[in-house]
């Protein structure tokens, strides 16, 4: 589980924005809404982190950011010398790094994070922090990466480095002897874990890539146009995934049992020059209604439910933008039961999500609730809901936040 992100220049962020998701071990439980931080300090963190605030308020570019990571940490190799860096720092003229630090307590549930513990039984926490420069209007390269570790007590560890120089150090307990020539023509536009796992086997770097690769968002962030919309995964390689994932369509199928959406059943039908096509059993109908005639909202399920699974399964993080933008609101606080219930997500998974459906907030408690707005030159401000004073556990979030008590909605007029 993510404890902490911090984000600097980065898109509509200009400061820093910290998003520190600790609970106190004075806070009760809110009916396992919370997990409980991996060195055993009483400290927890919540399994969903919802963002509100008005359109363009920035809130999905604090989910871009972990976008980003995934892409940059796992994936950035596939870029070839000479291509743009997809990212860029706010448009106010700015030659400052942008930054991106995330602290995390484990590893998704297969990673062979033994490895990664250097004797230490309970870890406090993984810390991993990139930055990125270059000219101003120009797209940017990799200034700098490190990867820590924080024990319980003494001093944190470092793993590797990537210092501005372009020189990696490591650390005596994960040595990258026989790495000299992949380390001395490492790209400015890739990750150091992206290109030592494409040679050879190192055990800190395949776990930070395996734990990048449990970040499932709903949306492409790979783009070199900074004025671009967020790409959604292609509806082809949804299919392909249900297709090839049987235990996915069964999970499914459970759901749709339990859920009241007049859909017994998904199946697959065959469909010249296109493929497997997904088609559902409605109740009362003799025939299949076929994926691209249901409603926008079971679509919009059907899309978003690999990455929650995914998440629920291995202990990952689901990063999902806008999700009530088309599925019913009534069926959200449903999503949200999933990453609370113990049996339906025994690995802690988390779920970060934005919106504009204000009724979610009756099902979210404090410590759950972010917001996002901008100020008049366009700079995106980040708060929690736990940090503005006199909030209490049994204030109507919902009432308030319409009424502007706690910022970050629409000024009309």
């Amino acid at each position: 589980m993510i404890q902490r992100l911090e984000i600097e220049n980065f898109y509509s962020i200009r400061e820093t924005q910290v998003i520190d998701l600790r609970i106190g071990a004075k806070v009760p439980d809110e009916e396992g809404r919370f997990g409980e931080i991996h060195d055993g300090s009483g400290e927890r963190v919540p399994k969903t982190v919802a963002f509100f605030g008005a359109n363009a308020s920035g809130k999905s570019n604090v989910l871009r950011a972990l976008a980003f990571l995934k892409w940059f940490i796992a994936d950035s190799f596939q870029l070839v010398p000479g291509d743009e860096f997809p990212l860029w720092r706010f448009a106010d003229g700015n030659t400052d790094p942008v930054r991106i630090k995330v602290e995390f307590d484990r590893l998704p549930v297969s990673a062979k994070e033994d490895e990664l513990y250097l004797g230490e039984p309970n870890p406090a926490r993984f810390v991993y922090e990139a930055r990125f420069a270059g000219a101003g209007g120009k797209p940017l390269s990799v200034l700098s990466e490190e990867f820590r570790l924080q024990p319980v007590s003494g001093k944190s560890r470092r793993i590797f480095e990537r210092n501005e120089n372009g020189e990696v150090r490591s650390s005596p307990g994960f040595p990258l002897k026989g790495f000299s020539q992949v380390l001395a023509k490492l790209r400015g536009n890739v990750s150091l874990t992206s290109t030592i796992t494409q040679f050879a086997e190192h055990e800190p770097a395949a776990a930070l890539v395996w734990w990048a690769k449990n970040i499932g968002p709903n949306f492409f962030t790979a783009s070199v146009d900074p004025f671009e919309r967020k790409v959604e995964i292609p509806d082809e390689s949804v299919f392909k995934f249900y297709k090839d994932t049987p235990r996915l369509v069964d999970a499914l199928n459970g759901i749709l049992g339990r859920v009241d959406l007049g859909i017994r059943s998904m199946s697959f039908a065959k469909m010249a020059f296109v493929g497997p096509v997904p088609q559902f059993q409605h109740e009362g109908l003799e025939q299949p209604i076929q994926f691209h005639f249901e409603s926008e909202g079971t679509r919009q399920f059907l899309r978003v439910y690999p990455l929650i699974w995914d998440a629920l399964l291995y202990g990952g993080i689901a990063v999902l933008d806008e999700l009530d933008s088309t599925i019913h609101p009534a069926f959200l606080p449903e999503i949200l039961r999933w990453f609370q219930d113990p049996e339906e997500n025994p690995n802690n998974a988390q779920l970060w999500m934005s919106g504009h459906s204000a009724s979610l907030l009756e099902d979210l408690c404090k410590e759950e609730i972010f917001f996002a707005e901008k100020d008049q030159q366009g700079r995106t401000r980040v708060y929690g809901l736990k940090d503005i004073e006199g909030v209490r556990r049994v204030d109507n979030f919902y009432q308030k936040y319409l009424g502007g008590v706690y910022g970050a909605v629409p000024r009309i007029g």
